[in-house]
């Protein structure tokens, strides 16, 4: 079910001080507020929100998002009302932001409810995929032209999150009811592997040399490193709680972990596989986003309508940023 669109604002809510610097001057720091129906627009200098995207959205919202090859378009699938595995309204579109004017200037309309949910863009191929969780499928998009291409089947149900190696040939969905994770060959279109994880898995990771892929077990708290050569398991990883959204830094040395229930941040080794170290966060923490230069990495708390800030020199979280209610994904847009 689809809703219009309404009249998108663009509004500062960031004190004089920050404002003086327009919100089209980059690099930025992009948060999706689910809560809200909001993104924000922070400024990583002076950490502080200095603008405020409306998503236009009457009751549907975004959960995740992804900037385009253009670098100031924003893509943002439009994924419902509720959360994964939950009843309720299937969004069937993708909208695509102007970060810098914060204009709604395109839309992707799958045509029916899909409930689009990840969106991730490969410099290899050109193509922006988003989950379709509905369809169990992978939907291939143009972010030219906007149009879709084509898809790739998951062969299983609640493929909510996504990761593809660097050369764009592999894709890795974690399939959350099922606990399971999809492997995909990109070019040919098809699902070639289907590894159980357990009886529910969330969120989902490459290591930056496309050697391993990482998944957190929900009914256990335990991570599982799957090696991508052979697409089987090669290690359990114990986790002071239950996993979430990891990412890796750029510098393939660690790979960081948020641990919701903990309030912590696991730093995992990505040369022994082991925890080395745990950093206090906000309590809740979410989606974490490494920042390009590997200096600083970001996590957002929904629960306490921030972001904080991980100094990755000190290991120590060095700040936290006010932003919308139910603060999820996240991107970075120069």
């Amino acid at each position: 079910m689809a809703f219009p669109l309404l009249t998108c604002l663009l509004l500062f809510a960031a004190p004089a001080a920050a404002q003086s610097s327009p919100v089209g001057l980059g690099p930025r720091l992009l948060v999706v507020n689910q809560g809200d129906k909001t993104l924000s627009i922070v400024d990583p200098v002076t950490n502080k929100q200095v603008g405020v995207v409306d998503e236009a959205q009457t009751t549907m919202h975004g959960h995740e998002i992804a900037v385009g090859p253009d670098g100031r378009s924003v893509f943002m699938p439009i994924y419902g009302d509720v959360g994964v595995g939950s009843p309720g309204l299937d969004g069937n579109e993708m909208i695509v932001i102007d970060w810098p004017t914060g204009k709604i200037t395109g839309h992707i309309d799958f045509g029916h409810g899909v409930r689009p949910h990840c969106a991730v863009f490969s410099k290899a191929t050109g193509m922006m995929y988003v989950t379709t969780e509905i369809d169990n499928s992978v939907t291939m998009v143009d972010p030219k032209s906007l149009k879709i291409v084509g898809s790739v089947p998951t062969g299983q149900a609640q493929s909510h999150m996504l990761a593809i190696t660097r050369n764009g040939r592999w894709a890795y969905t974690a399939n959350v009811g099922p606990g399971t994770v999809s492997v995909l060959d990109m070019k040919e279109r098809k699902t070639v592997n289907v590894i159980p994880i357990s009886k529910m898995t969330q969120r989902i990771a490459l290591s930056p040399d496309d050697k391993y892929v990482f998944t957190s077990d929900q009914t256990s708290q335990r991570l599982a490193v799957i090696e991508t050569k052979t697409n089987t398991i090669k290690k359990w990883i114990t986790l002071p709680g239950n996993g979430y959204g990891g990412a890796a830094t750029p510098n393939g040395k660690w790979l960081l972990l948020p641990i919701p229930s903990k309030g912590l941040v696991s730093v995992i080794d990505l040369k022994t596989l082991d925890i080395v170290k745990n950093v206090t966060v906000e309590k809740n923490p979410q989606e974490l986003l490494v920042r390009p230069d590997g200096k600083f990495a970001y996590v957002s708390s929904p629960s306490t309508k921030k972001v904080c800030v991980i100094d990755l020199s000190q290991w120590v979280m060095s700040a936290t940023i006010d932003v919308g209610n139910g603060a999820d994904g996240l991107a970075w847009a120069n």
